[in-house]
């Protein structure tokens, strides 16, 4: 006997109960007469049980069979809700979104936006994780995430990029006027440069020029975050030398509070990224938040002169 509900042959027999026929329940569910017979047959043989009274002319439910259909047809409705729902949410933006983002770039960028979002779709919700530390969509059960890399490895995953993101070397007026400008990036080894633990690999970091010459600097400051806002107030009071993705840097090169270092040398470009468990069958909830970052965030404010 399996121990594993037969769901088809129960369903099957719930419409043969409720039609009074294998002829009705197969033009009801669609399927060939042939394939009901067998699948009531399969349930009956799984229960050692007979379920109907069979003859030429008509067709009766037995006592077991008056019990169980009860029961098959309260699974057959449930089934069949179930999956109305999950169509209705497939078509129509609704339900909760697990989604994943950065802490500063959440802040800073995302959480203004989030308002139009709700006023487009108010039947979505969204739980926000925020943190810089890197998400394992499918193993902690998130939707979907915003992601800020260089590239990303290949995987599973779906990906889609929204824009282009640059760093820059900054640091404040007052630091340049006390410590000199950096002409090289051999420079910033003897300087009190700011740390980032959440850097891929390791905190380093790689400048090119134009010639395609590369020079690794290893930031060793007084101070090393998880988060790039942490290291602000030490760039702008003049004590350090950091390095910040533009969506951050942007601010406080437009008023003149931090200078751009090193112009002539970059970082490989990066991009910002949606990123989902798998873009088979998404829901309608995801397409309509990966729509509306694409509209939002393709070109925005914060993108400065390279």
């Amino acid at each position: 006997m399996s121990k594993r509900p037969d769901f088809e042959g129960l369903a099957m027999f719930a419409k043969v109960a409720e039609e009074r026929s294998f002829a009705g329940a197969a033009r009801a569910m669609n399927i060939s007469v042939a394939t009901v017979s067998r699948g009531v047959s399969r349930l009956e043989d799984s229960l050692g049980v007979r379920l109907l009274n069979r003859t030429s002319r008509q067709l009766s439910l037995t006592d077991a069979g008056r019990t169980l259909a009860e029961h098959a047809s309260q699974i057959y409705c449930e089934a069949e809700k179930a999956e109305n729902e999950a169509r209705d949410m497939a078509g129509t933006p609704r339900g909760l979104i697990r989604f994943a983002v950065s802490m500063s770039f959440g802040l800073h960028w995302l959480a203004p936006i989030l308002p139009d979002f709700f006023k487009a779709y108010p039947d979505v919700s969204i739980d926000l994780h925020l943190s810089d530390a890197v998400v394992d969509l499918v193993a902690e059960g998130f939707d979907a995430a915003l992601r800020i890399a260089v590239s990303l490895p290949d995987s599973s995953l779906a990906m889609r990029k929204l824009t282009a993101v640059s760093r820059f070397v900054v640091a404040s007026p007052d630091y340049i006027a006390r410590h000199g400008r950096p002409a090289h990036p051999n420079d910033l080894n003897e300087r009190h440069c700011l740390g980032y633990a959440y850097r891929p690999r390791q905190d380093v970091w790689r400048l090119f020029n134009a010639d395609g010459d590369e020079k690794a600097v290893t930031p060793r400051g007084h101070l090393k975050a998880t988060n790039v806002d942490a290291l602000i107030p030490m760039a702008l009071s003049g004590l350090s030398i950091a390095e910040l993705p533009e969506f951050v840097a942007a601010e406080y090169l437009a008023d003149g509070r931090l200078e751009r270092l090193l112009p002539d040398w970059s970082f490989r470009g990066g991009g910002l990224y949606f990123v989902t468990p798998s873009t088979r069958a998404r829901p309608a909830k995801i397409e309509a938040l990966a729509e509306f970052l694409t509209k939002s965030l393709s070109q925005p404010s914060w993108r400065w002169p390279c």
